[in-house]
């Protein structure tokens, strides 16, 4: 691969690890919800729900209403149907672009990120028109703590890693999709700080964007893009070339 993903890293370097961090209880819920939907309402036994229930504890969400999404998902509770979406987009400077979303109301959820997209300078693009350009894969994001990058590294490979980058003082681990939970679970044993375990859309190849005006335009889309309450993730292949803007990530 020629590279990864430069939006994580723009967002911690921007001091906004989270760019949803006042995400909405329904986006977090509606994550649980598919999960169990998806692989049964135990989280020991669902990877996929074991870490959505992470994320939407780390969201301040309350305990029952963790239980009550997970019923909704299992059936247990009556509730809207949620589904997962997707969609590819092509964004200014050309770049790819991939939405992923959780939503009870796909008539709703399209039209917004159509417009948002328009107000940009983007557009949506039709099934496999930008996701050939991307590989699925896991990712998991350790905590630099007492070990160098070095040392950290080597104990990646042995976890079954398959590549790895710097994010400032953290390593991120990139594993087969299939690989996330186990090679986590390594990780976890040898002592290491898991910040975040997540599947990810990686750039195979990356554009560069050396236009100022264009990087920021970029920028804008995607933390918009964020901020939606039914998207759950944004992936794209851009890169901003060194020095263009002010701390655009490394």
């Amino acid at each position: 691969m020629s590279g990864h993903s430069k939006w994580s890293q723009i967002k911690r370097q921007k001091g906004a690890a989270d760019v949803k961090k006042g995400a909405s209880f329904s986006r977090l819920a509606n994550a649980v919800i598919v999960a169990a939907k998806n692989g049964g309402g135990n989280p020991e036994n669902n990877f996929s729900l074991k870490m959505a229930i992470e994320k939407a504890k780390a969201g301040s969400m309350p305990k029952e209403n963790i239980e009550r999404a997970i019923k909704r998902g299992t059936g247990e509770l009556a509730g809207a149907t949620v589904e997962e979406v997707l969609y590819e987009a092509i964004g200014p400077g050309n770049v790819g672009i991939i939405i992923e979303g959780v939503t009870d109301n796909k008539n709703r959820t399209a039209p917004e990120i159509k417009n948002l997209l328009q107000k940009f300078g983007g557009k949506l693009a039709s099934a496999g028109a930008v996701s050939y350009h991307f590989k699925k894969m896991g990712k998991i994001l350790i905590a630099e703590g007492d070990k160098n990058s070095e040392e950290l590294e080597l104990m990646a490979i042995d976890a079954g890693a398959e590549d790895f980058d710097e994010h400032g003082r953290d390593l991120a681990v990139y594993t087969k999709p299939n690989e996330l939970e186990q090679t986590k679970k390594t990780l976890e044993a040898q002592g290491l700080v898991i910040m975040e375990a997540s599947l990810s859309w990686e750039p195979k190849d990356l554009v560069e964007i050396a236009n100022e005006q264009e990087a920021h335009k970029i920028l804008d889309l995607m933390q918009a893009l964020e901020e939606l309450d039914d998207v759950t993730g944004v992936y794209s292949n851009f890169n901003i070339q060194e020095g263009l803007i002010e701390n655009p990530g490394d």
